[in-house]
């Protein structure tokens, strides 16, 4: 049996007896992970197999993406000739609208210069470009979509969903009316720029003895949230205890090398934070694949460094390497991103998911016609 790539924690079972449901885990990765797991979405709205789709968890990047699928989820019909009438301008197009806004940098400086934080900022801009002041209760019920953060007080992973927000040492909220721009923002506070985002709660609004043992002010009333991804860069942690089959859409990076990495404090603790992330990263998708190849999960990873010449698909679409390594080497930021590098991004994500959708889910498969944005290629 495969070890599994998630942390059990006291709460759960020595080995969490899956369901027969489907997950999809989003990864983070800024702008450019948005734009590959958009395409994703893509390939498996039209394979008919989002809307069989039970649970959706993301960090950082991808929770962009699912903030959006989330709020207009009710106005899909997930029929295939739905794709321009209505994937496209519910959840295709204001995704593309804020990829062509640069949102950090003047988050960053009014943090640094002005009161208030940076995340408060970017939370904002969330809002006014794709959220119009929509909470947790306006998403859909189904399927779960859990927006996944860092509790820096707890060391434990602060979940948000519908019907509650919780962190099992802290406790839970039921019914959370949090706008889903702020869940978003404290999913994506990528450390230290965008890092922290607190949010103030009543005492009382926690379940009583629902926390296993932090479950008192200031813990309670003053949570400090930082990016999902420092604790579960794939968002595997809330899908995989509870779903047979796991999807991976993965479009985090990968660290560069660096012949003279900085020696200040400062940006020599980034360049190590980095390495422990890049490790990471690594284990838990060989965890995931070797439980793919043990039996203990069914399902695919897909990734955007991944060579679509592995899947050894006789009809996959043509993705020469070198060119999908550097749309991987796209910055992990969230600034302008050009129309055409946007398409290339969403293609090679409908691209290497339809590879993995056909070699390991689904053989019968057709190939589809061409890609969402046939003159741009990857």
């Amino acid at each position: 049996m495969a070890d599994m790539p998630v942390e059990t924690i006291p709460t759960d079972p020595s080995r969490p007896s899956p369901s027969s449901g489907t997950a999809l885990c989003l990864s983070g990765g800024g702008y450019r992970a948005m734009l590959f797991h958009l395409g994703s979405l893509w390939r498996l709205y039209e394979a008919d197999l989002l809307k069989t789709v039970e649970r959706i968890s993301s960090v950082s990047g991808g929770s962009i993406t699912a903030g959006v699928l989330a709020l207009h989820w009710s106005r899909l019909s997930f029929d295939k000739d739905s794709i321009q009438s209505a994937f496209v301008p519910h959840v295709v197009s204001p995704i593309r609208k804020l990829a062509g806004r640069t949102i950090d940098v003047g988050a960053i400086l009014r943090g640094v210069f002005l009161p208030g934080r940076a995340s408060d900022r970017i939370a904002k801009a969330y809002d006014k470009v794709l959220f119009n002041g929509a909470t947790l209760q306006d998403i859909t019920d189904t399927p779960r979509f859990v927006f996944n953060a860092t509790n820096v007080q707890s060391g434990a992973l602060w979940r948000f969903m519908k019907p509650y927000m919780r962190d099992y040492r802290v406790g839970e909220v039921k019914i959370p009316t949090i706008p889903l721009s702020h869940a978003v923002a404290a999913s994506s506070a990528f450390p230290p720029v965008l890092s922290p985002l607190v949010m103030r709660l009543p005492e009382d609004a926690y379940t009583p003895g629902s926390g296993m043992d932090l479950q008192r002010a200031p813990f309670t009333t003053r949570v400090v949230l930082t990016d999902g991804g420092v604790y579960d860069n794939l968002g595997l942690e809330t899908a995989w205890k509870r779903c047979a089959t796991v999807l991976v859409s993965d479009g985090g990076g990968k660290l560069a090398p660096a012949a003279k990495p900085k020696s200040d404090w400062a940006r020599h603790a980034y360049r190590v934070l980095g390495v422990i992330d890049n490790q990471v990263r690594a284990l838990r998708k060989r965890q995931v694949i070797d439980s793919y190849k043990s039996g203990d999960r069914t399902g695919a990873y897909w990734g955007i460094r991944t060579n679509i010449a592995d899947y050894h698909l006789d009809d996959a679409f043509d993705c020469p390497h070198d060119r999908t390594l550097a749309l991987a080497n796209t910055p992990t930021r969230l600034k302008h991103v050009d129309d055409h590098l946007q398409e290339r991004l969403i293609n090679w994500g409908y691209a290497v998911c339809d590879a993995a959708l056909r070699t390991h889910c689904d053989p019968q498969l057709p190939k589809p016609e061409g890609y969402p944005y046939p003159s741009a290629g990857v």
